[in-house]
């Protein structure tokens, strides 16, 4: 997951005070707007259940308002903050701190929770229709679906929710939702054109195999094998399109799934052309993702191409950066925030193994640069799942909880300074959000229009974010030169 604090934003309370609220954002889309002390009191609660050792330090408090200097230098502690705390897992997937980030979306959004029919979609476009409340969590989205349709239970993991944009008859994948958010609420917030889809939720195309003795499970990966086909992202030869039409016809779903497993870029997710400084600066290219690899089709010229392939296992670490451009005057800012005649560029870098004693950082500027990002991630993370033996890839619905043990509840500090006890059960955390959420509708903050940022940030490229190290990083032995 990538988190970031990117600017701020001045609130209103119902006495007309003003306080700063922090943007938070979570793979590369805007989450929640939270104050420092709602996010100190996080930091307190995590305390008690990992240590102080566990954790990054915390920005201390003021005694006195701040400037707008210590304001933009507590932005930045605070997004360095949660971008260390959310590398550990243990931390990430404990209901403390998804909790915090769920509420917090609720509190933002300032709808109290209703029942809602919602629509989630197969890649056919099938749509499946799902009675929840608006403010229920990923996984309570993702079992009434599986419910819905019949899938069973044990393979839930296998699958997962994406929000994309619809343009034309074509798909931009966003992100893959994650428990900590209401995908009502995430999808609300993405605005017109976005809708929520199920698709698998793993790379290794070997996986498929838990799956083609059920049939719905089968028919996911079906329709959405059709989907990729249909679009390109899969390369399919002329004889063998032929074959699948065949199967295709016949209804003959695992045979056509088996086929296609064959083909190049099968499992991968293809993103939108871009451009990246390799093999020479502002050079075009299409990138997929899957097989362990980043697979770059470079165009060198017209109508012609060169495809390299960069082992997941040969990128040593990665990191984003973030910079807007000023088409008014040509310059370039590390500021996030849009506005007219200005736009967000992000860059994924990464340092790869190109030989044995030969390191070279590789950079992409994509929209989807973030997603690229998560996309590693990914991969590493089910590489060395694989090596700890692990044979079914870990889906959202399993939570990893290290301190389910643990008894009572945790708080979560509304911006009013109320605080609500929320247990750490699901349902009941359920109920305490719903309760929390009717009576902060009377006390809704509004939001004015000047967003903040350091004119010192305004001035160049902004320091790069936390590198992220790969896990899965194997150096070149001799029988690989």
């Amino acid at each position: 997951m990538h988190f970031s604090i990117p600017d701020t934003q001045e609130l209103k309370d119902e006495s007309g005070s003003t306080y700063v609220a922090y943007n938070i954002h979570v793979n590369g889309a805007f989450h929640c707007a939270v104050r420092y002390k709602q996010l100190h009191s996080l930091h307190d609660q995590l305390k008690k259940v990992f240590g102080s050792a566990a954790l990054p330090p915390f920005p201390p408090k003021k005694l006195l308002p701040l400037t707008p200097t210590q304001t933009e230098e507590r932005r930045g502690f605070l997004e360095k903050y949660i971008q260390l705390a959310s590398q550990d897992a243990r931390v990430s997937s404990d209901e403390v701190f998804t909790g915090f980030l769920l509420s917090a979306q609720q509190e933002t959004m300032g709808a109290p929770p209703k029942e809602v029919d919602f629509d989630v979609f197969l890649m056919n476009w099938q749509k499946v229709t799902v009675s929840v409340l608006s403010t229920d969590p990923t996984d309570v989205i993702m079992d009434a679906v599986a419910r819905e349709i019949g899938l069973p239970q044990d393979l839930i993991c296998y699958f997962a929710l994406f929000l994309v944009k619809r343009v034309d008859a074509d798909i931009i994948i966003q992100k893959r939702l994650e428990n900590f958010e209401a995908p009502y609420l995430s999808q609300t917030s993405a605005g017109p054109g976005h809708c929520i889809v199920i698709r698998k939720s793993y790379w290794d195309s070997g996986w498929d195999d838990a799956l083609m003795d059920d049939r719905v499970a089968l028919n996911l990966a079906y329709v959405q094998t059709l989907s990729d086909v249909e679009r390109g992202w899969v390369v399919v030869p002329k004889d063998t399109q032929r074959q699948l039409a065949t199967l295709q016809a016949k209804g003959s779903k695992k045979e056509y799934l088996q086929l296609a497993r064959t083909l190049k870029y099968y499992g991968y997710l293809q993103f939108a052309p871009c451009f990246c400084d390799y093999p020479q600066p502002d050079t075009r290219v299409l990138i997929s993702a899957g097989g362990r690899e980043l697979n770059f089709r470079l165009a060198l010229a017209q109508d012609q191409y060169k495809e390299i392939s960069f082992r997941v296992t040969r990128i040593r670490c990665w990191r984003i950066t973030t910079a807007v451009i000023d088409h008014t005057n040509g310059e370039c800012s590390g500021n996030s925030q849009s506005s007219d005649g200005k736009h967000q560029r992000l860059e994924l870098s990464f340092e790869y193994l190109m030989s044995k004693n030969k390191l070279q950082w590789i950079t992409v500027v994509s929209s989807q640069a973030i997603l690229l990002s998560v996309c590693l991630q990914g991969m590493v993370g089910e590489l060395l799942l694989k090596k700890q033996g692990a044979n079914r890839p870990q889906g959202n619905n399993t939570r990893q909880r290290p301190g389910s043990g643990r008894r009572g509840s945790w708080s979560f500090l509304k911006r009013d300074g109320s605080s609500y006890q929320i247990s750490v059960s699901r349902s009941a955390s359920t109920d305490g959000i719903v309760h929390e959420t009717r009576e902060d509708g009377k006390s809704r903050t509004r939001e004015t229009t000047r967003k903040h940022s350091d004119p010192k940030r305004n001035s160049g490229i902004m320091s790069p974010k936390a590198t992220m190290e790969n896990d899965a990083f194997e150096g070149i032995g001799d029988d690989d030169l």
